[in-house]
């Protein structure tokens, strides 16, 4: 049977872990975060569910009556880095090519065609094999993940706002510079697909945006075949829905290959640091035409993911910006 992990906080402000396993939350004893108990199951040689049977489990919690928090977090926001990867997923390419070639009406292969493509051709190399690199893309670092239940703030200059249900990698870097894979989180990479529209060049821009991460960190291996489905609801009813597909069954890139052109820059594997990676999408209520407007809610969920991740849309005020000079 599968587990995962919960962050919480308490109505009395104390911060809790606990782990989630056949419906039931039990507390982690002694445990009052994620980053906590990855640190002390690296030293102890574990993992994190050994480290946390080995700590004790106490009373149940009931997760209704809490605060869920990200599935992990870091003390210093500016030691987790957020980052990603797009046309990853089968069928991923054509909301991008629709986007991207409506720019440039032009009938030859979009450069975002032909990046599928490589992934398709090479993104699963056999073993002993290295692929070929994916599209890569920065974030934000932790200040940037909201967490279940909590609004995805547009900035005011934002031209829109919408989501991209995506498994994200959780990681800490070991002492030594080892990337270590705390387990997968359901998330929504927030994104603004009018600006992305407008010139491929302007992605990175597109990308600047706050992600929510679901609040469990699931444990081991990730299913092949994650299925799961992806909705809006606007006053209460669904605006839009479908299914969320994910998983190596259904990507051009095998997850270890993402892996691998991440952290082969030695700027990411700086130890004691987080990372949360965004393995990319093939769903997106852009490509059918549908515009979010504050108030609407994005929902995500699917198995082997127990809880769902659900997030308001809100827009952040406008701010003056001026650069102060010495």
């Amino acid at each position: 049977m599968g587990q995962s992990l919960v962050q919480f906080r308490a109505p009395d402000g104390r911060r809790g872990v606990a782990i989630l396993q056949g419906g039931e939350a039990r507390v982690v004893v002694g445990a009052d975060s994620v980053l906590g108990l990855a640190r002390r199951a690296l030293a102890a040689g574990d993992s994190l569910a050994e480290t946390a049977a080995r700590l004790g489990l106490a009373d149940t919690v009931d997760l209704d009556a809490v605060r869920l928090l990200p599935p992990v977090d870091h003390p210093d926001p500016a030691h987790l880095l957020l980052s990603g990867t797009g046309l990853t997923h089968l069928g991923s390419a054509e909301g991008r090519d629709k986007m991207h070639r409506a720019a440039a009406a032009d009938p030859a292969p979009t450069d975002s065609m032909r990046m599928f493509q490589m992934g398709v051709e090479g993104g699963k190399p056999a073993p002993g094999e290295t692929g070929v690199q994916p599209e890569w893309f920065y974030k934000g670092d932790g200040d940037a993940i909201v967490g279940t239940g909590e609004p995805l703030l547009s900035p005011a200059f934002a031209l829109d706002g919408s989501e991209e249900p995506e498994i994200a990698g959780l990681y800490l870097i070991d002492a030594d510079g080892t990337p270590v894979r705390l387990g997968f989180a359901l998330a929504n990479e927030f994104s603004d697909h009018v600006t992305e529209r407008g010139n491929y060049l302007w992605l990175a821009h597109s990308k600047l945006r706050p992600a929510a991460l679901g609040p469990e960190l699931w444990l081991g291996a990730l299913p092949a075949d994650v299925r799961g489905s992806s909705r809006i609801r606007r006053d209460g009813a669904v605006l839009w829905e479908k299914p969320f597909l994910s998983g190596e069954a259904n990507m051009s890139h095998t997850i270890e290959n993402l892996e691998r052109h991440h952290f082969k820059y030695p700027q990411f594997r700086r130890p004691g640091d987080l990372h949360v990676h965004f393995f990319g999408t093939a769903t997106l209520s852009f490509s059918d035409g549908v515009t979010a407007r504050p108030g609407d809610v994005f929902e995500i969920a699917a198995a082997p993911f127990t809880l769902p991740l659900r997030n308001p849309l809100a827009v952040a005020p406008a701010r003056d910006l001026s650069v102060k000079v010495l």
